[in-house]
């Protein structure tokens, strides 16, 4: 059985080909990437797949009976063509079952709100295409706020407009777990599972952060156009305002959502009590 797996260079899809060859022989692991030198150190054949170029995904999909589809990272506008293209290819080329990478969110009223929308529109396109389909929808990754760890201590804490509500967080090594499982097991057709851990509040992730870090956060609770100003001078006018979407999205409950992380693996998320022991300084 062949297994491809779109946006290999990338950090979610470089993790799920190293999760599936734990489960399978690497000659049945391909990875597609728009700039495959990127992704030569996986130890598995690469082949093109620009999500732009249709006549080059259908020869990169010659062979392939189950493909993941990794949501892209353009413009929501221009995502859901270039996804079609890759369904297009999947059909063309006899792929049996494909998986897509969506996301949680909400669907209106935030700036996150266009992506999420375009993530459902190919959530409908995948379901209308005659294939097999399993669609996961991740939670919001945990790994930036660890990875921000030393901007939070400078700071002197956790600032944002989420304000109490909880969050249901995931990291990519439990997401990449999931989909190896998804790809390589029956009786996940058809399925739409939320991926992500116990649900937390910021408190709760300062509160993680300390102990992971012995540092001493406080989490602060800003307005979202103050949040939003925040952002757009560290990250630019575009990133900056959908992080602000995202954590509208928090404050207002839509990642707060019930976990299906079980039924699509067979075990719990792991805990966070168990991740932020793992990324503690002396463990690593």
């Amino acid at each position: 059985m062949k297994i491809a797996v779109t946006a290999a260079s990338g950090k979610l899809g470089a993790a799920i080909i190293q999760e599936l060859l734990a489960l399978q022989p690497k000659e049945e692991v391909i990875g597609l990437a728009r700039t495959p030198e990127k992704a030569a150190h996986l130890g598995v054949e690469v082949r093109p797949g620009d999500y732009n170029h249709l006549e080059e995904l259908e020869q990169s999909l010659e062979g392939v009976d189950v493909l993941l589809l990794v949501s892209g990272m353009d413009a929501p506008d221009k995502r859901i063509p270039q996804h079609r293209n890759v369904i297009q290819a999947a059909q063309k080329c006899g792929v049996k079952k494909i998986v897509y990478t969506s996301i949680q969110g909400p669907e209106e009223q935030t700036a996150f709100s266009p992506i999420v929308k375009s993530n459902r529109q190919t959530e409908q396109d995948v379901m209308a295409s005659g294939l097999e389909w399993v669609i996961g929808r991740n939670g919001i990754y945990i790994e930036p706020d660890v990875e921000y760890i030393d901007s939070y201590i400078q700071e002197g804490g956790i600032r944002n407009c989420a304000g109490d509500s909880k969050c249901g967080y995931t990291t990519r090594t439990e997401l990449a777990h999931a989909y190896a499982k998804m790809l390589t097991e029956d009786g996940h057709h058809a399925n739409i599972y939320n991926l992500h851990g116990h649900a937390i509040s910021q408190d709760e992730l300062a509160a993680y952060l300390n102990t992971a870090f012995d540092a001493q956060l406080t989490y602060t609770a800003i307005s979202a156009e103050q949040f939003k100003q925040e952002r757009i001078a560290e990250l630019g006018e575009f990133i900056g305002t959908v992080v602000t979407g995202i954590y509208q999205g928090i404050k207002g409950g839509d990642f707060d959502n019930e976990s299906h992380y079980r039924e699509a693996t067979g075990r719990e998320h792991q805990s966070w009590e168990a991740y932020f022991h793992s990324v503690r300084p002396e463990t690593n």
